[in-house]
């Protein structure tokens, strides 16, 4: 897995990709990877929700400005043996409309393919793929999946965003089904389930060290989307959210 990029989509709005993009993350960095997630839905910028601080610099700068990635990388405090660093999009909406031109999703999927220089992983928080950076990002990507909720509408979701991924020359990996009865999933297709957190507030992921079946369930689905048994040691009964500053 070493170097790859891992596109998240998200098959419809609310699927929730941004979490799972940093509870990804944060379970690689349990395995003593160093891994950044990157922000591509530019218009929802949730990403930034779990930024520590202002965020002096964003993605969108770095694609209009034509800038390395670094600098709107920032690390997370987390207690894991791995690093976590995070690359938000925080941008009023003039910028914001510049950087879905064609010209910045070539400069997106050009810093995607060459973090790898820096990071075990790239984790990518992709939006319903209708813009230029969402097709930058699944592109420019090793591996795509798609996010749905484990409901009617989400396995609906999912139909049309294998078709639009065709379009694009794109090809679905996996597919996660969301928020999902463990015990009883609904999507026939999913590769991994992953339940509801008790933890709902985008701003205190990841928890990627409690001991409920969310992490556990987050665990297996990476394992699933890498293609890697990551030897996870036992979680602690504590929750990451407290290792973040501020």
């Amino acid at each position: 897995m070493s170097g790859s990029v891992y596109a998240l989509v998200g098959g419809v709005g609310g699927a929730g990709t941004t979490r799972l993009s940093l509870e990804f993350a944060a379970t690689l960095a349990r395995a003593e990877r160093r891994v950044a997630v990157v922000d591509a839905a530019f218009a929802t910028q949730g990403l930034a929700t779990a930024t520590p601080g202002p965020v002096d610099v964003d993605v969108t700068d770095v694609v209009t400005a034509d800038r390395p990635l670094a600098d709107a990388t920032v690390e997370l405090s987390l207690d894991v043996p791995g690093r976590v660093a995070v690359a938000p999009a925080r941008a009023p909406f003039e910028r914001l409309a510049r950087a879905k031109t064609s010209e910045c999703a070539r400069r997106l999927a050009d810093r995607l393919s060459t973090a790898n220089d820096q990071y075990d992983a790239v984790v990518v928080d992709v939006p319903p793929v209708a813009a230029n950076q969402s097709v930058a990002a699944v592109t420019a990507a090793d591996h795509v999946t798609v996010v749905v909720p484990d409901t009617p509408r989400g396995e609906d979701a999912l139909a049309r965003t294998r078709d639009r991924l065709v379009d694009v020359d794109a090809a679905v990996d996996a597919v996660v089904a969301n928020f999902a009865d463990p015990d009883d999933p609904s999507l026939p297709d999913a590769d991994a389930v992953v339940p509801e957190s008790e933890t709902t507030e985008l701003g205190a992921a990841p928890v990627a060290l409690d001991t409920d079946p969310f992490p556990t369930a987050v665990a297996a689905a990476v394992e699933t989307v890498v293609g890697v048994d990551l030897n996870l040691p036992e979680p602690e009964p504590s929750s990451l959210a407290e290792y973040l500053p501020g």
